[in-house]
């Protein structure tokens, strides 16, 4: 019961500060490319309240946890006018690349910081796959602070990947969106509302069938990531030490 209130005290603030900053970056972009939407309405703000959506990030995650199924939610979106920016379809694809960007930017402030707090070093020189089996050994640390960093890179690494996917409505999708061909991205951006419940329906044929599909793919881009970032916390305490 400790082990997991004291897991829930690390894992928690970290996915918070996560999912707030990447909101907030879709608005600061938004803003920044001529729609004000979000500022007006009050959402270019880091209170986490003003982002919470009551079903996907409290009653759905939550019933995820309690049957033992893969735990899985959503923030409120910044509301975003296509028809406010300045150029809709480069402001849309610009808008959606800001959130996993605020992502990798913050993983790589953690890398930072878990290296100042380790000045002995990580010890985690060779290849990136070394890396990967190293970043596992991290977890030994008794400092609370570098597990909590730790949790906090590796969050972010796949906040950021996630939200890549080129699932509706995903960001991944809006940057592919903005690629195709104009009759194309009309078609794209008809299958955007029901892309929600294809991902839920996706994770949950992977929960009764044992499968991860959605693991196998993203494991490997963000082991590749946090190989990066604690190849950068290595660095940092390489510099300090």
């Amino acid at each position: 019961m400790i082990d997991t209130l004291a897991f829930a005290l690390v894992l928690i603030p970290s996915l918070v500060i996560a999912i707030v900053f990447h909101e907030v970056a879709h608005g600061y972009a938004a803003r920044a490319l001529g729609d004000p939407t979000a500022s007006e309405r009050g959402r270019l703000t880091l209170n986490p309240l003003r982002h919470v959506d009551p079903v996907g990030t409290l009653l759905v995650p939550g019933f995820l946890a309690l049957v033992g199924g893969p735990v899985f939610g959503w923030a409120k979106p910044v509301p975003v006018d296509k028809a406010r920016l300045a150029n809709p379809r480069f402001g849309m694809m610009a808008v959606a690349a800001a959130g996993p960007a605020s992502n990798f930017l913050l993983a790589a402030i953690g890398a930072v910081l878990l290296g100042l707090t380790m000045p002995q070093g990580l010890g985690m020189g060779g290849d990136q796959a070394d890396r990967a089996t190293m970043l596992v050994n991290a977890l030994g640390q008794p400092q609370w602070l570098a597990t909590g960093l730790f949790y906090f890179i590796l969050i972010n690494s796949f906040l950021g990947l996630f939200n890549l996917l080129p699932i509706p409505p995903f960001d991944g999708s809006h940057i592919v969106g903005g690629l195709l061909p104009r009759g194309l991205r009309a078609v794209w951006e008809r299958i955007q509302g029901v892309g929600m419940v294809l991902m839920v329906a996706l994770i949950a044929a992977s929960w009764v069938f044992g499968t991860s599909w959605l693991g196998n793919i993203l494991m490997p881009p963000v082991m590749w990531v946090m190989s990066l970032c604690l190849g950068l916390a290595d660095t940092v305490a390489g510099l300090i030490g």
